[in-house]
């Protein structure tokens, strides 16, 4: 764990497990909508590429499985075209300088029929549909529906499909995988409260609800290696209907303990306190800095004089940044020289196409 040390600035490199990275920027996952069939594409490649002067690049959510394809036109990694698809990423971004993890996004119960393939079924800890609505290329938007509640053979094909995903993450090219705990995904609903129900041994006590989550991270990590596995969780984070909770504070605290008993090479923190979302509490920062022995990730609106601030002080080991890389692809020249930033199109956001994707201007544009 990296103390306080203020010769520590964003530009400077840092070896995370066995990679090394050219300095300690990390874009972050975003998802973007631009994969039609689920396959990733030479667009794609193009958007990762232009943004390959970070240190790490998080994908977008890509789904283990059929069953986790929630959104329309986000990404998998589970079919050999997925896989095709995904190279063509890491080839391009490799060659940029950059390393490049996957973000492993099953959408469990946030998703709706229409968006997924032939056979495929909305999946989650309980049956307890998710407040609000989701957007279909078919009907537009629809009422989140129930969701099946996951039974153990359901559990265990789940865990498979992470593995082989993490396989294929490997085959692709990646340096590693970051697994969706946050932002109220099937991981996640696993975790709350409100979104797991079961009153088998996945359900009920902290040691219950964390079960799954620790089962896929160890097993994952088995097969690629501890310093490919990383991990995002969003405690405080009401995305998706997760509602807040007494006991959220010792419930991460439990987590990240047993996250950092199994050795993953960093946890990645999500604050969307920027953007409108409860503050995750300095405490809660404290808590995991301090039991997490690895990386951590900080992120949450960050600009360069706090990340600077942030990383000298030993809050954190990496900045992960997000709406400024989508609209910047060449963020870090321009927080070295303090240029102007481009101002993110959010009508463009999740459509398919170049625009507000791959056509932002860079500085020497």
């Amino acid at each position: 764990m990296t103390s306080k040390n203020e010769n520590t600035t964003l530009f400077s490199s840092y070896q995370l497990g066995s990679i090394k990275l050219q300095n300690r920027f990390v874009m972050s996952p975003m998802t973007r909508n631009r994969a039609p069939g689920n396959v990733p594409n030479e667009m794609m490649a193009e958007y990762y590429a232009q943004r390959a002067s970070a240190g790490l690049i998080i994908t977008e959510g890509t789904s283990p499985s059929p069953n986790g394809l929630g959104y329309p036109r986000i990404p998998g990694i589970f079919s050999s075209a997925q896989v095709a698809g995904w190279s063509l990423v890491t080839n391009a971004v490799h060659a940029k300088g950059a390393k490049i993890f996957v973000q492993l996004m099953h959408t469990g119960r946030i998703g709706h029929a229409l968006n997924l393939p032939a056979g495929a079924r909305v999946l989650a800890p309980s049956a307890v549909a998710a407040a609000g609505e989701m957007y279909t290329d078919a009907k537009g938007m629809q009422p989140q529906p129930v969701p099946l509640a996951m039974s153990e053979a359901d559990l265990r094909d789940t865990l498979q499909e992470f593995v082989h995903a993490a396989k294929n993450a490997v085959a692709a090219g990646f340096d590693g995988i970051e697994l969706h705990a946050a932002n109220g995904y099937l991981l996640e609903q696993f975790l709350r409260p409100n979104s797991n129900l079961r009153t088998d041994r996945y359900g009920g006590s902290i040691e219950n609800r964390a079960r799954f989550v620790l089962e896929v991270a160890a097993a994952t990590a088995e097969v690629i290696g501890k310093d490919k596995v990383g991990i995002r969780l969003s405690p405080f984070g009401v995305f998706n209907d997760m509602p807040s909770y007494d006991a959220m504070e010792a419930d991460y605290a439990y987590v990240t303990e047993q996250l950092n008993k199994i050795g993953l090479v960093y946890v990645h923190i999500v604050d969307h306190s920027s953007q409108g979302a409860p503050a995750v509490p300095d405490s809660m920062k404290q808590i995991m800095r301090r039991v997490f022995k690895r990386t951590l990730i900080l992120s949450g609106g960050y600009d360069r004089a706090r990340a600077e601030s942030d990383l000298a002080a030993g809050k954190g080991d990496l900045v992960a940044v997000g709406r400024s890389f989508l609209a910047n692809p060449d963020l870090p020249q321009r927080w070295r020289t303090n240029a102007p930033l481009n101002a993110p199109d959010y009508s463009t956001l999740y459509t398919p196409g170049i625009k507000g994707y791959s056509d932002y201007p860079t500085l020497g544009a």
